[in-house]
């Protein structure tokens, strides 16, 4: 999310965090999810927002503690805060989730008139809700009933139009609010091609994560 009143020609690119150029004094946020982060850097560096290859960590780690030490660094903001901070004035870039997003600009559109909302060329995030039955669950049959409730067609539709957040439910978008079924909820055939899920770690690799992201952190 980004003020366009501060950024009228804002690129559709991570560099509206990364480069000095083309913010060198607005004030901006990162996410304190390691995961996020980490692939928003490798994006930007071209290695992709699912990059697992320690190189391309490494190099990663080294722009993200550069981009720390920059004067106009605000911190790591989560979600709600972020668009909170950015309301204000107080952050003039930031992350934060499409749902969110869309739900504070129908609330408050006079605090949310100048902020926009960009999926960047160099590629982020994709990410879908689920809902798990834990194998020691007591009551499993009610849990199987309640996954069947949400996932009828009016429910889900009804879910999706109170929290805009789009459904993966291709029975509920007939029910869905115009708004539901464009960007920023719904994003273009395009930006689909530039998102992709975190992927999953584990093991060693997992560990070499933690290493970079506490790194990060704490220099």
């Amino acid at each position: 999310m980004y003020n366009a009143e501060t950024f009228p020609d804002a690129p559709k690119s991570w560099s509206l965090m990364f480069d000095p150029e083309s913010n060198s004094s607005y004030p901006f946020a990162l996410m304190g999810d390691g995961q996020v982060t980490m692939g928003g850097a490798c994006a930007y560096l071209n290695h992709g927002y699912d990059c697992t290859d320690t190189e391309a960590w490494k190099e990663a780690v080294r722009l993200l503690i550069d981009t720390k030490n920059r004067s106009n660094f605000s911190g790591f903001v989560d979600g709600t805060p972020s668009l909170q901070q950015l309301a204000r004035g107080v952050t003039h870039v930031a992350l934060s989730y499409n749902g969110d997003y869309l739900f504070y600009r129908q609330e408050n559109p006079d605090s949310f008139e100048n902020i926009k909302f960009m999926i960047p060329d160099e590629g982020t995030e994709m990410w879908v809700d689920t809902m798990l039955i834990p194998s020691k669950a007591p009551h499993p049959d009610l849990a199987h009933k309640f996954i069947n409730f949400i996932l009828d067609a009016k429910i889900g539709a009804q879910l999706s139009n109170y929290n805009y957040y789009a459904s993966p439910n291709a029975a509920a978008q007939p029910y869905l609010d115009d708004i539901l079924t464009q960007p920023p909820i719904q994003p273009s055939e395009e930006d689909m091609q530039r998102l992709h899920f975190t992927p999953s770690l584990e093991g060693e690799q997992l560990q070499v994560f933690q290493q970079f992201w506490s790194e990060v952190q704490s220099r």
